[in-house]
This record gives structure tokens, C-alpha cells and sequence, in this order.
């Protein structure tokens, strides 16, 4: 079977829009999580599992409010093509009300979440971490210039300096005793310095302003995109409901972190890929030919990067754990492995709600989000009665079966076939078969050995391996993809 060359499955047009940001978005996004990878193993190791617990308790309703701070206003204004100043100001104005209203509605809102964990300390917590959604408002506007640009390489500087306060914030506290204060003062300190810095790297500056008719129109675009995205936040964060719930801050600490590398990895690159490969769409909407080669090329990336990074997780599961966050963490070990093939599961795909955002159907990706969330009740109403585990089997199991239910129905709208989508799985098949019998024998062989030798030499054997395999199978791709990239940087 011949496979296509990336540059034709691309689609040229598509490729040249998307490469520079794409670089610019792994750049930032590397060095920042490098910077958070680093800071969370340190703080693993200067904080107790129930400062990790509480923190993600309060989190899980920050998520779910942070879906409705913008009502999806930011999406609709990267899609939106006229009066695009006038609208942008819009957006700013309504973002600072809704982000002063989320912050205050807190107050009342976080004893009711403690009690609900059954976990006092979420009350000042989740009050303090409210503060995030006034900060994020001032900025909110001038990320999103940036993306309607696709210029990545000045949305660089303001992820990476948020990044560095928040860990110099949060590792200094944590070596003074202050805690769960520590993650918390962290997080406010970063999202600030991230939002100045916003300012100063983007020119616009904005006007209270409340156009209505520009105001209902972009409402229209954002409440479909809002209702999934409350789904999704739903969907996301269930599994650390039920955790809270049923088995407390500690457990869910420990679950939290499992998360944390996969998440990290692998959740955060298919994250930079669609703030970029959304905004690209958005802009050869009227190309269904391209659109068309685009979401198959971002299978092909996607897949070649997730499935190095979810078998490495899963293999190298025990000395990753010991090395990065220490003895005292190891029955996160079986939940790195699951969680990682859960994130794999996922990645397949990953894009489709950003082609049906792009080409004015995002009913058809509520619909979906829906479906998905019908069966994460369902596989979690079982799977928590097998502990932690069984939690994150429920998410392995739901998303296998949206997923391929997925893959049938955007066949409809891009007129693609099953067939060429397995043929941009392929690559990373091929090199995914080979990698993993090489790092299970260097796993087995180092039995005994020191975890950071043994964590070396697994990473070395699958990263031979796997590149060993696309290099003699998919060479010429590659040297045109790296090519393409460093024109486009």
C-alpha cells in the first residue's frame, strides 16, 4: 500500500499556514511545561498528597466555570470575518463582566463545593483561585489576536514568563511551609504575569463597548461551542468528582498526578495543535478540498507523536514514577499505564470538533460531546466500584467507543473514507510495533538496575527504535516536513 506524501495529504495550502504556528506553539508550550514538569516533580516531593487533593478539588469547579467566562465568545471571534475590531471590543467588554461576576459568585459558591467534598479548606482556596478569572478577562482578547494570526511566536513570551513566575512563585513558598498555599499564590502570580506580558507583546488596545446586533450574532456561534464545551468540562472532569467523593483529597491526589504526566505530554500538544489547526480552518472554510487534506494530515501528526509518548508512559510506567516524583507516589504507577492508553484512545481524531467548528457546524459536534458524556456516566456509574482504576478504565472505555463512532460520521461531512484515515494511522503503527517489544526487553533486562538507568535506557531503546522505523519508512516525509517547518520558523 503506497502512502501519500505529507506534503499532498496536507494539503499545501493548509501546510503553510499551519507550520509556523505550529513550531512557535511546541516551542512555547515545551519550554513552559518543562518549566511546570520541573516545578511538579520539586513540589512532589516538598508537598503532601492532600495539598495535591485540595487544590484539584477546588479546581474542578474552576474548570467548570472557566467554560462559561467568555460564553465562547473567544472562538467565535477567531471564525467571525467582518467588523472585526468593533466585535473584538465587544468581546473584551463582556469577558471583564463575566470575569468580575465568576470571581464573586465564588464567595457564596465554595462552601457549598467544601461541603460537598466533605473538605473545609476548598472554601479560601477556591475563593483565592476565583481571582484568575477577573485576571484572565484583561488578557483574554489579546490572545485571541494573536491566534486569529496565527503568530505563535509572540504568544510565546506570555506563556513561557507565566510559566517561570508561577514555579519561582510556588517552589519558594513550598521551601518556606506555606503549603497548599504554595500551588495556589502560584497559580495567581502566573496567570498575572502572563497577562501583562500579553499587553505588551500585542499592540491592540481595547474600548468598553456593547454592540448588540455584533453581540447576538457572536452569541449565536458561542453557545453551541459553550454547550459542548461544558460537556467536555463535565466529561474531563467526572472521574475526579467521583474520586472526591467517594474516596477523598488524598486518592484524588494521587490520581491527579498520574494525570499529570500524560496530560502534559501528550493532552497539552493536541491542545497547541488545535489552537492552531482551528484557526487555520476557520480561514479555507470554503475549501472543503483542503479542509479535506488538512484534518487527515493532523491525524498523521498527531498519531506519530502520541503513540511514542503513550507507549513510552505505559512501559516505563514504574521507574518514570520513582525518578521524576518519588517512592511515596507509587500506587500511581497502574494509573499512569491506563490514563496513558486513555490519552491515546483520545488523540485519535483528536481534530474533528475543530473541523466542524471551522465549516459552521458545531451542533453536529454538540451532538457528539453529548453522546460522549452519556457513555462516561455510564462506564463511571461501574468502574468506580473497582476503585481508581476502574475510574480510569471508564474513560478508556468511553472514549473507544466515541472515537470510532467518530470516524464513521466525519466521513459525511469531509468526504473521506475509513480506508485513507487507517492509511495516516499507518506510520505511526508500524513504528509503534517495533518500539514497544524494544523497550519491553530493555525494561525486563534492566530488572534491578538504578530507575534512572533503567528510565535512560528504556527512553533510548524507544526512541531508536521508533525513529529508526519512520526513518527507513517514511524518510522522504520527514526531511520535507522538517524542511517545511524550518521555512516557516
Amino acid at each position: 500500500m503506497t502512502e501519500p506524501p505529507i506534503t499532498e495529504t496536507i494539503g499545501r495550502q493548509v501546510l503553510q499556514k499551519t507550520a509556523r504556528g505550529i513550531f512557535w506553539n511546541f516551542v512555547a508550550y515545551g519550554v513552559s511545561k518543562g518549566v511546570v514538569f520541573v516545578t511538579t516533580a520539586i513540589l512532589a516531593r516538598l508537598l503532601s498528597r492532600d495539598d495535591f487533593g485540595i487544590v484539584a478539588l477546588a479546581v474542578v469547579a474552576i474548570n467548570y466555570l472557566s467554560v462559561v467566562k467568555d460564553l465562547g465568545l473567544g472562538v467565535a471571534l477567531i471564525q467571525r470575518r467582518e467588523d472585526v475590531d468593533r466585535a473584538a471590543n465587544t468581546v473584551f467588554t463582556l469577558n471583564l463582566i463575566f470575569g468580575i461576576l465568576l470571581s464573586a459568585s465564588l464567595i457564596p459558591l465554595a462552601p457549598l463545593v467544601a461541603e460537598y467534598f466533605k473538605t473545609p479548606m476548598v472554601t479560601p482556596v477556591l475563593r483565592w483561585l476565583g481571582l484568575t478569572f477577573f485576571i484572565g478577562a484583561i488578557g483574554s482578547v489579546h490572545v485571541v489576536w494573536l491566534m486569529r494570526d496565527l503568530d505563535f511566536r509572540r504568544k510565546l513570551i506570555p506563556d513561557m514568563g507565566g510559566a517561570l513566575f508561577k514555579a519561582v512563585i510556588s517552589i519558594g513558598l513550598a521551601l518556606a511551609g506555606y503549603g497548599v498555599w504554595a500551588l495556589v499564590f502560584g497559580q495567581l502570580i502566573g496567570v498575572l504575569a502572563s497577562v501583562i506580558l500579553f499587553w505588551v507583546m500585542v499592540p491592540w488596545r481595547p474600548r468598553f463597548m456593547l454592540d448588540p446586533k455584533i453581540t447576538r450574532g457572536l452569541l449565536a456561534y458561542g453557545s453551541s461551542i459553550i454547550s459542548s464545551d461544558i460537556i467536555n468540562v463535565s466529561i474531563d472532569n467526572l472521574g475526579y468528582i467521583v474520586i472526591g467523593r467517594l474516596y477523598g483529597a488524598v486518592q484524588l491526589g494521587v490520581y491527579t498526578l498520574a494525570y499529570r504526566l500524560p496530560e502534559m505530554l501528550l493532552m497539552g500538544n493536541l491542545w497547541i495543535m488545535a489552537s492552531v489547526t482551528f484557526p487555520a480552518f476557520a480561514n479555507i472554510q470554503e475549501d472543503m478540498d483542503s479542509m479535506r487534506k488538512g484534518f487527515l494530515g493532523s491525524i498523521r501528526l498527531v498519531e506519530l507523536i502520541a503513540v511514542p509518548v503513550c507507549l513510552g508512559l505505559i512501559i516505563a510506567a514504574e521507574p518514570i514514577i520513582l525518578v521524576v516524583f518519588g517512592s511515596q507516589w507509587l500506587d500511581a504507577i497502574p494509573l499512569l499505564r491506563i490514563l496513558s492508553l486513555y490519552v491515546l484512545v483520545a488523540s485519535v481524531a483528536y481534530h474533528v470538533g475543530d473541523v466542524y467548528k471551522a465549516i459552521g457546524k458545531p451542533h453536529v459536534l454538540l451532538n457528539m460531546t453529548i453522546l460522549t458524556l452519556v457513555l462516561m456516566a455510564l462506564s463511571l456509574f461501574v468502574g468506580s466500584r473497582f476503585g481508581l482504576a476502574g475510574i480510569a478504565w471508564a474513560y478508556v472505555t468511553a472514549f473507544f467507543i466515541e472515537r470510532v463512532l467518530s470516524f464513521f460520521l466525519i466521513t459525511h461531512y469531509v468526504q473521506i473514507s475509513l480506508k485513507e484515515i487507517f492509511i495516516e494511522l499507518l506510520p505511526s503503527i508500524k513504528g509503534g510495533l517495533v518500539m514497544a517489544p524494544a523497550a519491553l526487553l530493555v525494561l525486563y533486562s534492566t530488572t534491578g538496575f538504578d530507575p534512572v538507568w533503567q528510565l535512560v535506557c528504556i527512553v533510548a531503546a524507544g526512541v531508536v527504535s521508533y525513529l529508526g522505523v519512520l526513518w527507513l519508512t517514511e524518510k522522504d516525509n520527514l526531511i520535507q516536513l522538517v524542511q517545511v517547518i524550518r521555512n516557516r520558523a
